[in-house]
């Protein structure tokens, strides 16, 4: 069975003015679409159609640069939209407290993503995780994904490749990463947290 680009959580103005209905548009309808249509055709008559989007990115990791590449920016792409929310969202008290105890605040913990996120060299992603009973930011370089690797359940992610932001902020990737702070979904990385590393991209 094929894998399909999965739905916006919210309206493609949800995020303005931090991503625009016209960034969402591209961003999700082409960039996400086609990574979806490329990991597809990839798998289509192999030992991988069938296999969760998850399995296919571990079995490619190694392998198959190509189809690792699609099927990762594929699965970091949906967990990315998950990652946002339209209206404003509170940790739990797990994830407030772990918060806390790790970066001082929740403002600081935003700080520090926003730096990790700027100085982050070309094309990536920035990560909120837990690893080992404690919150890490990680970085993951072009298309490589948190979601095969054992030992670290990834809770939020922004995206760094200038697709995400250029169209709305142009270069300015602290801008962008300032804007898009505010629109985290606390919810989602509580969620993360509470369940452990179990979040799908859904089938």
């Amino acid at each position: 069975m094929a894998f399909e680009l999965i739905d916006l959580p919210y309206d493609d103005k949800a995020l303005e003015p931090a991503i625009s209905a016209r960034t969402l548009s591209f961003h999700h309808g082409k960039h996400h679409k086609a990574y979806i249509d490329k990991t597809n055709a990839a798998i289509e008559g192999t030992d991988h159609s069938g296999k969760s989007l998850e399995q296919v990115i571990s079995a490619a990791r190694g392998s198959d640069q190509g189809l690792f590449n699609n099927s990762a920016q594929s699965w970091n792409h949906g967990f990315y939209w998950h990652s946002l929310a339209a209206e404003e969202t509170a940790a739990s008290d797990e994830l407030k407290s772990m918060i806390d105890r790790d970066f001082g605040s929740v403002d600081d913990l935003k700080g520090k993503l926003k730096e990790r996120g700027a100085g982050h060299f070309a094309s990536g992603w920035v990560w909120l995780a837990e690893k080992g009973g404690k919150l890490t930011i990680e970085e993951t370089h072009d298309g490589d994904t948190l979601a095969d690797q054992d030992g670290v359940n990834p809770l939020l992610v922004i995206d760094l490749w200038e697709h995400a932001y250029y169209l709305d902020h142009q270069n300015a990737r602290p801008e962008y990463l300032e804007a898009v702070n505010g629109k985290l979904n606390w919810s989602f990385a509580s969620e993360n947290l509470a369940r452990g590393k179990t979040w799908t991209y859904p089938s």
